[in-house]
This record gives structure tokens, C-alpha cells and sequence, in this order.
């Protein structure tokens, strides 16, 4: 299976965009959910839009705007909170598998409040049926101890954040074997990430070969942005993103 996350750019109308999605190949896709970072109104529309289409809703991503604020002990860590278990509340009822989540950077530091407050997410995630996956973002201190603690808590595995954190362990030995979800992008081009995979400098060989070494047998999904594409039209662009992904799957199976 092979997904791509939804807002990657390009003024088209939603519905059209997943219709062109399924058109280059893919199977599913990864739902941005908010109304944050250009995406606007009508997102909680996606998930049937994204099947009308014939594509299989892989995930939701929570907001990341406000995601230091986890372990503040006032009205925006609480606020952050009801955020997250509000998007593992839309998770279940929109039937989305999973939810993935940024913990704060590793200068906000998880406390108890923090920890206590992400145990009252897994309970709820594991209540209504739904996974948590944390993604790695120049905060793999945070995410260790919050994997270590919490066993159903799954790895959400972003290779452009890992290439760019020169302080991150190797993640995907340590916890392979918990991937959930995959954010495949590359570290190229002007903003140095979310460009096409082998636009970069990722060593794809070593990263895919440790995908399949972990036994991850979940989709291969890419969450690329048309930074610098801009001049490519939206169907070319799919149509040589759904081209990098089976490569990287081809690669993943070795």
C-alpha cells in the first residue's frame, strides 16, 4: 500500500485533488486535521471525501502549533489537552485507524502533569479503538521516555526530521518494531525537507532496509510538499511521487 499526506500544496479543489491522488496510483492517504497551516474550512470533510475517491484514510495529524505545551500547568496546557483527545475522538467516529501526535520539543521537557496527561490520552485512544503514534521532531528525548513508558504508544518514523536532528538515536533499531505510520520525505531543496524522496541526501538503502528490517508491513507513505515544484503540475507531481514511493516500497522489500 502506498499513501501520500493530503495537503502538499497546489489550489485545487479538495474533492479533485483526491480523484487525481487515486489517478497517480495511490492507495490512501494521511488526513492533516485542522483548519491550521493553509488548509481551512471543511477538513473534517476529507475522510469521505478522500473515499468517494477510493482511497483508504490512513491517519489523522493532529495540530502541531501548540505542541510544547503539554506539561504547562494552565489554561494552555489544558487547552492542548482537550485538543489531542478531541482528535482521538474524531479519529473514532470519522474511522480513522490512528492519530498521530508531535510531543514537545526536548526543551520542554515531559513532566508528571505532561506524563499524566498523555496517559489519560492512551487510555482514551485504547477505550474507542484508536492508535497514538508519536512522531520524531527534534524531541527525541520526550519521545523515548514516552515510548518506554507507554507500550501501546507506536512510533510515527519521519526520515527528513531524523536526518535533520543531529541528536537523535537510531530510532528505528530502538523501536522498529512499533512503527504505526511513516512520514517519508527528503531533506533537499531551500527549506531542507519535505522534498520528494532522492531529492535529498537520505541514504534511502539504510533507511528502507531498516523499515524492512523491523518487520513493518504498513504502508509506504510520503509526505512531501511542492516546495520548489511549484512550477510542476499537480498531476506530474503525483505522478513522480507515487514513482518514489514504489521505488522506496521495491527497496523496503529486499
Amino acid at each position: 500500500m502506498t499513501s501520500i499526506y493530503n495537503a502538499f500544496g497546489y489550489a485545487i479543489d479538495w474533492q479533485e485533488r483526491y480523484r487525481l491522488i487515486k489517478a497517480a496510483g495511490f492507495d490512501g492517504v494521511m488526513l492533516w486535521w485542522s483548519d491550521g497551516f493553509g488548509r481551512g474550512p471543511g477538513y473534517r470533510e476529507d475522510p469521505e471525501r478522500a473515499r468517494n475517491a477510493g482511497l483508504v484514510v490512513e491517519n489523522f495529524h493532529a495540530p502541531v502549533q501548540w505542541q510544547n505545551d503539554l506539561s504547562l500547568n494552565n489554561q494552555a496546557g489544558e487547552s492542548l489537552f482537550e485538543l489531542y483527545s478531541q482528535c482521538v475522538r474524531d479519529c473514532a467516529e470519522y474511522q480513522a485507524p490512528a492519530l498521530v501526535i508531535h510531543l514537545p520539543n526536548d526543551e520542554f521537557p515531559l513532566n508528571h502533569l505532561g506524563m499524566e496527561r498523555l496517559e489519560r490520552l492512551v487510555d482514551l485512544a485504547g477505550e474507542l479503538g484508536v492508535k497514538l503514534a508519536m512522531e520524531n521532531i527534534f524531541n527525541t528525548r520526550n519521545l523515548c521516555k514516552a515510548l518506554d513508558s507507554f507500550p501501546s504508544l507506536g512510533l510515527c518514523y519521519d526520515s527528513c526530521h531524523f536526518a535533520n536532528d543531529p541528536e537523535a538515536p537510531d530510532l528505528l533499531r530502538m523501536y522498529g518494531k512499533r512503527l504505526m505510520a511513516l512520514h517519508l520525505h527528503d531533506n533537499g531543496g531551500g527549506r531542507g525537507q519535505h522534498q520528494l524522496p532522492f531529492d535529498g541526501d537520505i541514504d534511502w538503502t539504510r533507511v528502507m532496509g531498516e523499515i524492512g528490517e523491523a518487520g513493518y508491513s504498513g504502508s509506504i507513505s510520503l509526505e512531501p510538499m511542492n516546495w520548489g515544484y511549484e512550477d510542476m503540475d499537480i498531476k506530474e507531481f503525483l505522478r513522480l511521487a507515487y514513482e518514489r514511493a514504489v521505488k522506496l516500497k521495491n527497496i523496503g522489500s529486499r
